[in-house]
This record gives C-alpha cells, structure tokens and sequence, in this order.
C-alpha cells in the first residue's frame, strides 16, 4: 500500500488527508503522521498498514466523542453507548472514556449537578430528577450529593400552585388537576398536601 499523496485538511484542524493507491482517503491525526513517519510515496506493508488504520480508526472515535462532548455534557454511560454504536469494541470506548475524562471533558459528578440544577429551576420535583439521572446513565453513587443543590422543593410548589390557581376559582376539580400535574413532575403527595394546604390558608388571610 503506498501513499501517493499527503496533505493537511482543509475542513477540520489537526487532520490529514492520505490519499492512498487504490484510490482510497485515510483521515488521519497529527498523531498518526509523525508516529508513523509518513509522507507521500511511502510504501506500507501489510502489518504497518493495519497498525495505521487501527489507529486512525481510534482516532477519529476520539474525534467524534470529543465533538459529541463539545455540543452535549454526557455521562460515561451514554458516551460509552455512542462509542459502541459506532463500532468501537468495549476495550476501546472505555480507552476513550478515560481519555476524555483525563482531558476533563467527561465528569459524572458535574453533569449530575447540571442535571438537577437544570430539572429543579424548571419546576420538577426528586422523583423526576432521579428519575432523569437513572435515564442518563449516573452513577447512584452520585445521586445525593447532586440533588443536595436542587430547589427547595416546598418553594418550587408554591409558586407552580400560585401560577396555576391563580385568579381561578379554587374548587375540587381545579385542586385535583393542580395535584395530577404536581405528581406528574415528581413530587410525593405529601409534599403536594402540604402546598395546597398553604395555598388554602393564604386564601383565608386574603379574605379576611
């Protein structure tokens, strides 16, 4: 196999471009090109050649996780499952995992936190926080530091039931529509009593 052409990319920094006999286009890191001394009219043979499209294989993994990462946080978890779906074999995405986290651009802990900040200051309660770090992959381990920094949930409430009955008038229907919606964002039933009890006892005071 021999390297008929070698030329840094137009589109993406830090990328090569062999263009190879048959024909056929390796992308390449900077990595590969001085690791593997190439240069255009190189021949390879067979078992370099295979070293150096496992290797370029990896590296545009790294590649595409890194540009995952740069959009989205992810957990370990979910990077993991990306790796696999792009035909990395386990050994390799956890290989990538733990570059990523050498590099800080993974960090269970800290997407745990953005996670419930994120669900908490929109209005959801524990059950549904939990709920989003289960679905995404957290460790549990990390679970309760992270939802130390959730809202207090008695104030989140309060201010959902202020919006909702606001103005309307408060009867059975209206509370058990408030309490569906309540249940629905993952806060327990007695933590939406006790809402709809304050709600009711701040009425009293308007009144009188």
């Amino acid at each position: 196999m021999v390297i008929q052409e070698l030329k840094p990319s137009k589109r993406v920094q830090g990328r090569w471009l062999a263009v190879m006999e048959d024909g056929s286009i390796l992308r390449l890191g900077e990595g590969e090109v001085t690791d593997f001394a190439l240069y255009a009219g190189k021949e390879l043979l067979e078992e370099e050649a295979e070293r150096l499209l496992a290797s370029a294989r990896r590296s545009t993994l790294r590649e595409k996780a890194l540009a995952l990462l740069s959009r989205r946080p992810q957990s370990r978890k979910e990077l993991e499952r990306r790796l696999l779906e792009w035909e990395a074999g386990e050994e390799e995405a956890a290989a990538i995992c733990d570059r990523m986290e050498e590099l800080g651009y993974l960090n269970d802990r800290s997407y745990a936190e953005q996670i419930v900040r994120h669900y908490s200051t929109k209005g959801f309660g524990e059950k549904k926080l939990r709920d989003e770090l289960y679905r995404r992959g957290v460790p549990r381990a990390l679970w309760s530091e992270a939802l130390e920094g959730a809202e207090t949930p008695s104030a989140v409430i309060d201010s959902f039931v202020q919006k909702k009955l606001s103005g309307r008038t408060v009867d059975r229907k209206e509370l058990q529509k408030v309490s569906a919606a309540l249940a629905r964002r993952g806060f327990g039933w007695s933590e939406i009593s006790d809402a709809l009890r304050r709600y009711e006892e701040k009425l009293e005071l308007w009144d009188d």
